[in-house]
């Protein structure tokens, strides 16, 4: 199977029972898969047994899959749906408002960039997590979805089971607190160093 076909040709040919297009899809959205199920502050291993039953269980029912718009965002959901559904059945209760979330950069934040300018790049980047951490859950799941994942307003509407509207939300609150507090940081920054 050819590596550069796009999802959805990837994704017929995995319907119609070519395990390499699973394959090439799996080696393609592991990470991304990896890194969004670690934002649920569950056990790395608990996120890759859930990404390798998600792959499982797509081989064992590829027949009765259907074509989808999005292949990022069909596995992503399901992902989320496999790893709350482990936190569910392991707590036996879990309220969404109430997860914990990662507000920690992808492991591949711009390494060239960490190099150049260590000492200033760390200083912003720990103050953007301090900034993060104040967000409500969801703000800060929607912003990473959408600034860390590429991922449309309607996927992350699908993907979080809330309207459009509501993650247009998330986002502008999420994003205009994040600068209200940036440019208190940097007023503070300006008179004091």
């Amino acid at each position: 199977m050819e590596r550069t076909a796009d999802d959805s040709a990837l994704w017929l040919a995995y319907r119609n029972g070519d395990n390499e297009a699973l394959g090439v899809l799996a080696e393609r959205y592991y990470g991304a898969l990896r890194r969004y199920g670690m934002k649920f502050y569950v056990d790395e291993s608990i996120v890759e047994d859930c990404i390798q039953d998600l792959f499982l269980d797509l081989w064992q029912n590829r027949e009765r899959i259907s074509q989808t718009p999005s292949v990022k965002f069909y596995l992503f959901k399901a992902i989320r749906h496999s790893i709350l559904g482990h936190m569910r059945y392991q707590q036996r209760f879990t309220n969404e408002e109430s997860l914990d979330w990662d507000t920690s950069l992808p492991e591949n934040f711009n390494a060239e960039s960490l190099l150049i300018e260590q000492e200033t790049l760390d200083s912003l980047v720990a103050q953007m997590h301090a900034h993060m951490e104040t967000l409500p859950k969801r703000e800060r799941e929607a912003l990473y979805l959408r600034y860390y994942e590429n991922m449309s307003v309607a996927d992350i509407s699908g993907l979080m089971g809330v309207n459009r509207q509501s993650v247009s939300n998330f986002l502008q609150k999420g994003i205009t607190r994040i600068r209200a507090k940036w440019f208190v940081t940097m007023v503070l920054n300006l008179f004091f160093f």
